[in-house]
């Protein structure tokens, strides 16, 4: 999905657009998806496209949703982030390039990934089942 700063400036509240567009991070604790436990999909809060299952979302204490996983539908691009003197993963929509936040080598097996999510970078959809 391109669309211009401008466009994604009309489209975004002030802090969708600063984590998202300007690989933010939103303060850890805030999130309103971090203590979520519905059932359903998480998606890209830019360009609806799923990125999380419900069923990998677990509780690492670090401030903001992780999952263990991404979904099956592998939307989620890796990124070197060498930015703020730290070596790390950045993730990204694969769709719209919208920052996510980071992935981390230590959640729970068997993946052992901790994909790291501002709370701001999703939208969820409910299960209806």
């Amino acid at each position: 999905m391109k669309l211009t700063e401008q466009e994604w400036r009309q489209r975004l509240s002030d802090e969708e657009f600063r984590v998202t567009r300007q690989k933010g991070t939103e303060r850890p604790f805030t999130g309103e998806l971090l203590n979520n436990d519905a059932l359903g999909d998480y998606v890209c809060r830019c360009c609806g496209e799923k990125l999380f299952d419900a069923e990998d979302k677990f509780d690492a204490g670090c401030g903001w949703p992780s999952f263990s996983a991404q979904s099956a539908e592998k939307n989620v691009e890796f990124h070197q982030d060498n930015s703020h003197g730290m070596q790390r993963v950045e993730i990204v929509c694969k769709h719209c390039d919208a920052h996510l936040g980071h992935v981390f080598n230590d959640g729970p097996q068997p993946t052992g990934e901790r994909f790291c999510v501002n709370s701001v970078s999703l939208s969820f959809n409910k299960s209806t089942e």
